[in-house]
């Protein structure tokens, strides 16, 4: 799979963080895009964000990666996070008919937030919202970070053996506690 990540300056880069530990790079062709205020937000809130060697990076400001033309063949592009004004900046122009899938983590929205939302449903992409489920009962932020990287595989094609699934794995973390 070839996948494109992008991160905005949104808070959450923890997202990003737990997302790419957890595709495996050399089994998946991945090149990451980093906006100037991602770097700083990833700063603050993690120190160093490690990113694997078999990862490609690209400047934000280069035109010249290999996914910038239609004719590039990706499966996917995900923006974690994805900032309201990166959100509303796609909404209002085009691009190629590939998967996009957003994860804003800001709130609370307002109503041009939701109409952005909207607009991007109706084009197609997903929006995932970076909200975590609770009933896996996760003891720690990486588990709580992990129940939504998990919906994300999901959305690419890429689940995670780990992935708590409910039903599946009710019965076992009632156990558990």
């Amino acid at each position: 799979m070839k996948l494109v990540i992008a991160a905005t300056g949104a808070s959450g880069t923890i997202y990003l963080q737990r997302l790419i530990e957890q595709i495996d790079c050399a089994a998946h062709e991945i090149h990451l895009v980093m906006s100037a205020h991602a770097k700083q937000v990833a700063k603050q809130e993690l120190g160093t964000l490690k990113i694997p060697k078999a990862i490609a990076q690209h400047s934000e400001r280069d035109l010249d990666v290999p996914f910038v033309s239609g004719s590039a063949r990706f499966d996917a592009m995900l923006i974690v996070p994805c900032s309201m004004a990166t959100l509303g900046r796609i909404a209002s122009g085009s691009s190629e008919r590939r998967k996009l899938i957003l994860v804003p983590r800001e709130t609370p929205w307002n109503l041009i937030h939701a109409r952005n939302v909207v607009t991007l449903l109706e084009a197609g992409a997903v929006v995932m919202p970076a909200i975590p489920s609770f009933y896996s009962r996760p003891n720690s932020v990486a588990a709580v970070v992990d129940t939504v990287v998990w919906r994300i595989l999901d959305q690419i094609g890429l689940p995670n053996p780990s992935a708590y699934r409910w039903g599946k794995d009710m019965a076992k973390s009632a156990r558990k506690h």
